[in-house]
């Protein structure tokens, strides 16, 4: 399992350890819980207000496309089509 990268991140196994015995050694075994309960506490924040934006973007795109559809609607005007039957006065002529 050292050999493995964490994709997310795209770090090794090895920095990973790096990265937490420096911050265990700058905040203290201490420290430690509640830097981890602020670090999840903003990322759930981040998520939170990005589903936010989302939404209100989706919210208002529906809204356009609905006015769009209306506009099309109501600028496009139902063709009346009348077909007129005219008579020939000549009668076809029978081959005999």
């Amino acid at each position: 399992m050292l050999g493995q990268t964490l994709l997310f991140l795209d770090i090794g196994t090895g920095e990973f350890i790096l990265i937490f015995l420096v911050v265990f050694i700058v905040f203290g075994p201490s420290k430690i819980p509640e830097l981890s309960k602020k670090i999840g506490r903003g990322i759930y924040e981040i998520k939170r207000a990005s589903n936010e934006i989302k939404r209100e973007i989706d919210t208002e795109v529906r809204k356009l496309e609905r006015n769009v559809d209306t506009d099309i609607k109501k600028s496009v005007k139902k063709p009346t089509v009348t077909i007129k039957e005219e008579k020939s006065e000549e009668e076809p002529k029978e081959n005999k």
